[in-house]
C-alpha cells in the first residue's frame, strides 16, 4: 500500500462524478433504439476518431505495455504498427461498404453474404472475445488502484462496475463517444506526464536516459530471426496484419463508430484519426516501460524486494509523482478503463438486440428494442464484474496470457469470412461452412496439444503437437477459412454474390460515378 494524498483522491472522485454527470445529461436524448446505438449522426469526425482511439487504448495498454517493455522490449508494439499499413489499403472500401449495406450490426454483412449461420457464428465470437477482455480490463485497473490505496480489489471492481454501467445505461452511444473524447485526452496527458518526469528528473538528463535504454536493448523490436515457434518480430508482423483486419473490418466497437458519422467522408476521417492517435500512444507507454527499467536498474532508485516487473509502473506512480500528478494519472487510468468498457457494453447490447432479440421477436417495437438494449447493458456489466471477481479470487495469475489465448480461440476464422466475402464472387455459403468446420477442428487440435493442466498437455501427440507460438493460432484459423472456404466453394453450385457486397461492386459504383 502506498500513501495517496487527499488532493489526489479528490481529483479522482471529481473525474468519476463528471463521468456520471455526462451519462445523466445524455439520458434525456435517448428516445429510440437508433439514437441509443447509432447516435444523432451529428457528431464531428474528430470526436468519433478520438473515441475510436480511446476504445482501442484500455487499461491493458496503460499497465501491460509498460510492463512488457520493462521485462523485454518493444516487440509487442509491432502488432500496432501494422494497423496503419493495413488501413491505408482497405479503409476507403470498408467504410462505405458497411454504411451502405448494414443497419447496425457488423455481422448483418456476413448474413447477407453467406447466410444466417455466418452471422450467428461471428456474433457469438464477438460476444465471447469481448466478455473475456472486459473482465480483464476491469480487474487490472482495480488491482492497480488497490495497490496504491490499500482498499481491497473487490471494492474497486464493484464501484467501477456501477459507474460504467450507469454511464452506458443512461447515455447511449453519444455519451460513450463524448466521454471517450475527454478520457482520451486525459489518457494522453497522464502518459506524457509520467514520461516527462522519468526523462527530465534523471541525473544524466533525457538524452542520457534514452541512450541507456537503447544500450540495454529496451528500445528494440527483436528478436528478428525468421521463426514462428517463438515470439519474434515476424510473428507480430503477421499477427498485426490480421489484428488490423479484425479490429477495423469485423469488430462491432469500431464499425458502430462508422455508422455514427454524418457521411462516408467523416467516417473515413474518423478511422484515420483513431489509428494515427493510437500508434503514438502505444509507443508512449512502451517508452515509459523502457525508461522505468533504466530508472530502477542504473544505480539510482530500486524496486522493493520481491516486487514484480508488472508492478513497477504502479509503484512509480505512487512514490515518484508529486501531489496532484498522482491524482491526474489515476484519473487517466480509470478513464482508460471506462472508455474501453463503455464501448464494449453498448456494442454487446447492440449485437444482442440486432442479431438475436429482433430475429426471435420480429414484431417487437422500437420501445421494446430500447428496453432490451438497456437490459443487455445491465447484464453485460454484471457479467463483466463477475469475471473480474473470479480473476481476483484466483489472484489474477496469468490473466493476460489467458485473454490472449481466448481471443485467438473465440475469434477463429472471422477475418477469413470477411476477406472471403469481400474479395471473392465465387465463394458460397456451403464452401464457407466447410472452411469453418476445418477451422474449428484445427483450433481444437492446437488448443488441446498446447494447453497444460498440472504440467501435462491435455492431448499429447508428441512431434505432432502444434509447434508454433500461440499468437499464430489466430492467423492460421483465418487463413484456413479463407483458403479452404474458397476451394470448397467449387464443389457446390455457384451462387453469384450480390455485387454491392464485394470490392468489385465498390469499383463498379465508383466507375459509374466518374462516367
Amino acid at each position: 500500500m502506498l500513501n495517496i494524498h487527499w488532493i489526489d483522491v479528490a481529483i479522482v472522485i471529481i473525474s468519476v462524478v463528471f463521468t456520471l454527470g455526462a451519462g445523466f445529461y445524455f439520458a434525456r436524448r435517448q428516445k429510440s433504439s437508433d439514437q441509443y446505438f447509432s447516435g444523432s449522426k451529428t457528431i464531428p469526425a474528430w470526436a468519433i476518431g478520438i473515441s475510436i482511439f480511446a476504445t482501442l487504448i484500455s487499461s491493458v495498454t496503460f499497465l501491460a505495455y509498460p510492463a512488457a517493455a520493462y521485462k523485454s522490449n518493444w516487440i509487442l508494439l509491432v502488432q500496432g504498427l501494422m494497423v496503419p499499413v493495413v488501413l491505408v489499403g482497405l479503409i476507403w472500401v470498408i467504410v462505405p461498404l458497411f454504411r451502405k449495406v448494414i443497419r447496425l450490426s457488423t455481422y448483418e454483412y456476413f448474413e447477407r453474404r453467406f447466410g444466417v449461420f455466418a452471422r450467428m457464428y461471428s456474433s457469438v465470437a464477438f460476444i465471447l472475445t469481448h466478455f473475456s477482455k472486459m473482465g480483464t480490463v476491469l480487474y487490472l485497473v482495480s488491482l492497480a488502484l488497490a495497490t496504491l490505496t490499500g482498499l481491497d480489489v473487490t471494492s474497486y471492481i464493484l464501484m467501477l462496475s456501477a459507474v460504467i454501467i450507469l454511464l452506458t445505461l443512461l447515455g447511449g452511444i453519444e455519451a460513450v463517444i463524448w466521454m471517450d473524447v475527454i478520457q482520451g485526452f486525459l489518457l494522453i496527458g497522464g502518459g506524457l506526464l509520467c514520461a516527462g518526469i522519468l526523462l527530465f528528473n534523471y541525473e544524466g538528463g533525457a538524452g542520457e536516459m534514452l541512450r541507456e535504454a537503447v544500450t540495454m536493448k529496451k528500445i528494440d523490436f527483436g528478436p528478428y530471426n525468421f521463426s514462428f515457434t517463438e515470439l519474434t518480430f515476424w510473428v507480430l508482423v503477421v499477427n498485426g496484419i490480421f489484428y488490423a483486419l479484425q479490429k477495423y473490418g469485423t469488430d462491432q466497437t469500431i464499425v458502430q463508430r462508422y455508422l455514427a458519422a454524418k457521411n462516408d467522408k467523416d467516417a473515413k476521417k474518423a478511422a484515420y484519426i483513431g489509428v494515427l492517435a493510437s500508434v503514438p500512444v502505444w509507443a508512449l507507454f512502451m517508452l515509459i516501460g523502457s525508461l522505468l527499467f533504466v530508472f530502477y536498474n542504473s544505480g539510482g532508485a530500486v524496486l522493493p524486494d520481491g516486487m514484480k516487473a508488472d508492478q513497477a509502473f504502479t509503484y512509480f506512480i505512487g512514490t515518484e509523482l508529486p501531489v496532484g500528478a498522482v491524482g491526474l494519472v489515476l484519473a487517466a487510468l480509470i478513464a482508460a478503463a471506462i472508455s474501453s468498457l463503455d464501448s464494449d457494453m453498448n456494442c454487446l447490447a447492440a449485437i444482442g438486440v440486432e442479431d438475436f432479440y429482433q430475429r426471435f421477436k420480429p414484431s417487437c417495437t422500437d420501445k421494446d428494442r430500447l428496453f432490451v438494449g438497456r437490459l443487455l447493458v445491465l447484464f453485460s456489466g454484471i457479467a463483466m464484474s463477475v469475471v473480474a471477481l473470479l480473476y481476483a479470487s484466483w489472484s489474477g495469475e496469468g490473466v493476460l496470457g489467458v485473454v490472449f489465448e481466448l481471443y485467438a480461440i473465440f475469434s477463429a476464422g472471422i477475418v477469413g469470412i470477411f476477406l472471403l466475402g469481400l474479395f471473392s464472387r465465387r465463394a458460397n455459403k456451403q464452401g464457407l461452412y466447410v472452411g469453418l468446420a476445418v477451422c474449428v477442428a484445427f483450433t481444437a487440435y492446437a488448443v488441446l496439444t498446447t494447453t497444460k493442466i498440472d504440467g501435462q498437455v491435455i492431448l499429447n501427440l508428441g512431434h505432432y503437437n502444434f509447434p508454433q507460438h500461440k499468437y499464430m493460432l489466430g492467423v492460421y484459423s483465418h487463413l484456413i477459412v479463407l483458403v479452404v472456404g474458397y476451394l470448397a466453394s467449387f464443389f457446390f453450385k455457384s451462387e453469384k454474390a450480390t455485387e454491392e457486397l464485394t470490392i468489385y461492386g465498390y469499383f463498379k459504383l465508383k466507375e459509374k460515378k466518374i462516367n
